[in-house]
């Protein structure tokens, strides 16, 4: 009888009385199975979490990369693009006047007005508020004229060597007294355009240095009121 045979006749229901030989090998059989998941469980599963680890960090680096060599590809074209911006900003810069230059400007803006052949009912400049760079100064403006002149107002306006920008636009119809018997309001043929003009003008470097240190200043007061409430 040759060992397959003896391995057929051998009963899985009663092992006990299976021969030395066969029970030895069943049972280096079942330790070697268990040996080999152990070691799978305790050290290829965690060399497995490493390599999934690495996998990440390798795509995460080779993105990184991948951007990377977009950028310096591309950084000829950026420069060209700063260039670009930088002369567009310092073209917009030059339209904003300095301090000394804003009277004129205020002059330059009613002289538009009257060029077109509108009266002036008011002409009233507010007050600055500063902004990053710049400051802006709101002026309120009332005149009275027919399309026509309001028309030639605006593109006045437009072609202003200056920045101006024209807000809160209102036109009505005017109203004109009646006689000594009649103290009602009639309408007239003349109109009146109501708006806020602004300009700009940028801010000096001294101004520019003292809003910093008002900014700070304000930031270190608010800091100091959270920290009292905290307490």
């Amino acid at each position: 009888m040759n060992f397959l045979e003896q391995l057929r006749q051998l009963d899985p229901r009663d092992v006990g009385r299976w021969p030395f030989l066969y029970r030895a090998l069943s049972v280096g059989l079942v330790f070697a199975v268990a040996t080999g998941l152990l070691v799978y469980y305790f050290v290829s599963r965690g060399n497995l979490v490493d390599l999934r680890q690495a996998e990440a960090e390798q795509q995460s680096l080779w993105q990184s990369f991948t951007q990377k060599q977009g950028r310096a590809a591309n950084l000829e074209a950026y420069r060209q693009q700063l260039a670009e911006i930088e002369r567009t900003f310092g073209a917009m810069l030059r339209q904003l006047p300095g301090k000394t230059e804003v009277p004129n400007l205020l002059v330059d803006i009613s002289q538009t007005g009257l060029a077109a052949g509108l009266q002036e009912r008011l002409f009233q400049p507010g007050s600055e508020s500063k902004k990053d760079f710049y400051a802006e100064l709101p002026i309120k403006i009332q005149l009275t004229g027919g399309y026509h002149e309001f028309g030639n107002f605006v593109s006045g306006i437009a072609a202003l060597p200056r920045i101006v920008t024209l807000h809160d636009i209102e036109i009505t119809r005017s109203t004109t007294r009646g006689g000594a018997r009649d103290k009602t309001p009639a309408p007239s043929d003349q109109l009146t355009l109501n708006l806020t003009a602004k300009t700009y003008r940028y801010l000096e470097e001294g101004e520019l240095t003292a809003a910093e240190a008002e900014a700070k200043a304000k930031g270190g007061k608010k800091d100091a009121k959270s920290r009292r409430k905290t307490t």
